[in-house]
């Protein structure tokens, strides 16, 4: 693979985690959602981590891409378990979520 190649991809990497830093706060200051902002915020890093798959084939940068994606599911799995806010509310009784409603993609929902 030629050097140039490689450096596009690093540099479209970075390029990709500093929009997904963007992108996320942004999202956060006009939903004042953590739960909406943070799926924004971490699918623009997956692109990140397989755009660095890219600028260097190698066993780091697919452990990277591959803790990326693990914890981009563990986090909605828990967002999704957790609650819609960052205070519970007393007036509201608190909702146990369904397993099945865990386990399902949210793309089938």
């Amino acid at each position: 693979m030629s050097t140039a190649l490689q450096n596009a991809g690093v540099a479209l990497a970075l390029v990709a985690t500093a929009a997904a830093l963007l992108a996320g706060l942004v999202a956060l200051v006009a939903t004042r959602r953590p739960a909406a902002a943070l799926p924004v915020f971490l699918d623009l890093l997956t692109a990140a981590g397989l755009l660095r798959l890219v600028g260097g084939p190698g066993w780091p940068a697919l452990a990277t891409a591959a803790a990326i994606l693990v914890l981009r599911r563990l986090i909605g799995l828990g967002l999704r378990a957790g609650g819609r806010t960052w205070a519970a509310r007393p007036d509201r009784p608190t909702r146990l979520p369904q397993l099945r409603r865990l386990v399902r993609p949210a793309w089938r929902a």
